[in-house]
Formats: structure tokens, C-alpha cells, sequence
């Protein structure tokens, strides 16, 4: 497949003159329900695989192998991430140094072979359309409604939809202004690094940036997004409790697994293919 996934047919800022498709107005206004964009996949597709949370840094190469042999050489049409693939990027000019230039080459090359699409965690929400756009990914807004053979797939970080945490739902309506991006990226490279650093460091800072780990998405707003959405099933990351459950009478949650083969290995993968979702290990280098 050539770079860039000729014809998918994504709807967002990636996808110049496409419009977000908004639920039913009353029902969106009870419900809180966020503007939403669809992605279509292409009817030839076989498999769509997600993954989310890899934190990928120096720190952990196991995790990083793996990850760059699954983008290589998984045989799905489409590798979907879901957020928080890097431990922490400040900026786009991040891609000079040696690790992350090393993450967007990988994701380059795979992006020659096959789909890739990101959507922005809680850790990498700075990664901007232009260092995507070089890898040949789209970059999918948060929620985006899948539409594949039939189906329909919501899909999230699911970091919004923590609802009961609400300092980190200030501090997440804080960094995603505009104002505060701007102020935070006039800042040189090593003053963004540092202070990211300072962040990790910080146990209290560090629960305000990610949230807290003990609280969940809010099972009833999580249903409202996929009534409103039309969509019977949702794929999202963030919490690290990989699981398939049931919400609500016919509403069905997935949770990606995150990855780490440098402390636990833990890492996996959820594909769907025209029969349902099912969870697979990374594909090894052959």
C-alpha cells in the first residue's frame, strides 16, 4: 500500500474540507456528547490493529524493538494509535534528537507499507499534523467513529471520559488551550524537557499530568458517546487495565493493553478483522 493509505477516507483536521459529524443536536446537548469525526475503512481492508500507551523512550529498547518490529511487519492493512506512544513529546523540533528522529523513521517506513493513524494521549498531545504527515499518518480526532465492513467502532484515548478525576480534568482543559500550547511551546527545547522532567519527578505533579490510575471512565457518559455515535463497541487505552466488558445492555468496551518489555513484559494487540476483535501479540521481525 502505497504511503498514506490510498483510499481511506478520514474526516478531521487531517482531511482538508472534511467536516466533524455531530449527533443529533437534543441528544448531544443532554448528553454532553462531543463533536465527532468518522474514519471509513476501505472495503478491501482485511485487519486493523490498535494499540495505545507505549511510552516509548531511551529508557525502554525492549519495548521499542517490539514496537518497531510490529509497525514493520504486522500483516493488518492498518495500525491504529491510540495515544501516549511516547513517554512524554514537547514539541515537534523533539525530532531531532537521536530517539524520537528513530521513532518517527520506523513510523515512516511502516507508514510506506501500510495505514497509520494517531490519536493524541494524555503524554504525546503535542505531536503536531506537519511530524505526522512526514510519517504518512492521519491524525484522528478524539472520539472518532470507525466505520468498517458494516460496523461501527468508537474509538478514544478515554482520558476525557474520566470524569470523576476532576483536577486532571482542569489540567487537561488547561494544556489543550491554545493559550497555554502557545506559551508552553515559546519555551526553548531543553526548558520544555526539563520541566517535563520535573513532571515525571514530581509523584503528586505526575498524578495531576496523568490522572489518577484507581479512577475509571465513567461508565455513563461512555454510553452516552456510543448511543450517540451509533456504535455498540468502543476501543480505548489510558488506564492500563487491558479487559473486554460490558458497559451496558449492548455496549461493549475494549482496553488496549499498554506495553512495557523492559519491567513486565506486557505488551499486545487488538485486531479487527471483518469477524470481530480479537487480541494478538505483536508481530515479531521475521
Amino acid at each position: 500500500m502505497a504511503a498514506g493509505g490510498a483510499g481511506a477516507q478520514p474526516s478531521g483536521p487531517a482531511a482538508p474540507g472534511a467536516s466533524p459529524r455531530l449527533a443529533d443536536a437534543s441528544l448531544a446537548a443532554n448528553l454532553s456528547v462531543p463533536a465527532f469525526f468518522e474514519f471509513t475503512a476501505p472495503s478491501h481492508w482485511r485487519a486493523i490493529d490498535f494499540i495505545s500507551d507505549l511510552h516509548l523512550c531511551e529508557a525502554m529498547p525492549l519495548t521499542f524493538e517490539a514496537w518497531s518490529a510490529h509497525l514493520l511487519h504486522t500483516p493488518a492493512d492498518a495500525v491504529f494509535i491510540l495515544g501516549d506512544l511516547f513517554e512524554v513529546w514537547v514539541g515537534d523540533d523533539m525530532q531531532r534528537l537521536p530517539f524520537e528522529r528513530a521513532c518517527l523513521e520506523v513510523m515512516a517506513e511502516a507508514g510506506s507499507r501500510r495505514q497509520l493513524a494517531f490519536m493524541s494521549g494524555n503524554r504525546d498531545f503535542l505531536l503536531g499534523s506537519a511530524a505526522l504527515r512526514a510519517c504518512g499518518a492521519i491524525a484522528l480526532p478524539d472520539p472518532t467513529a470507525l466505520k468498517a465492513w458494516g460496523g461501527t467502532l468508537l474509538l478514544s484515548h478515554g482520558d476525557a471520559l474520566c470524569l470523576a478525576d476532576q483536577p486532571y480534568q482542569r489540567f487537561r482543559a488547561e494544556v489543550r488551550s491554545t493559550a497555554w500550547q502557545e506559551r508552553f511551546l515559546a519555551q526553548s527545547l531543553d526548558e520544555r524537557l526539563a520541566l517535563a522532567r520535573e513532571m515525571r519527578r514530581v509523584s503528586a505533579t505526575r498524578n495531576h499530568f496523568d490522572g489518577q490510575t484507581d479512577l475509571d471512565l465513567d461508565p455513563a457518559q461512555t454510553v452516552a458517546w456510543m448511543h450517540a455515535m451509533g456504535a455498540a463497541e468502543m476501543v480505548h487505552g489510558h488506564t492500563h487495565r487491558p479487559a473486554s466488558e460490558e458497559l451496558a445492555p449492548g455496549f461493549k468496551r475494549h482496553v488496549l493493553s499498554d506495553w512495557d518489555l523492559d519491567r513486565d513484559r506486557r505488551c499486545e494487540v487488538l485486531r479487527l478483522t471483518r469477524d470481530g476483535l480479537e487480541r494478538h501479540a505483536p508481530t515479531a521481525a521475521p
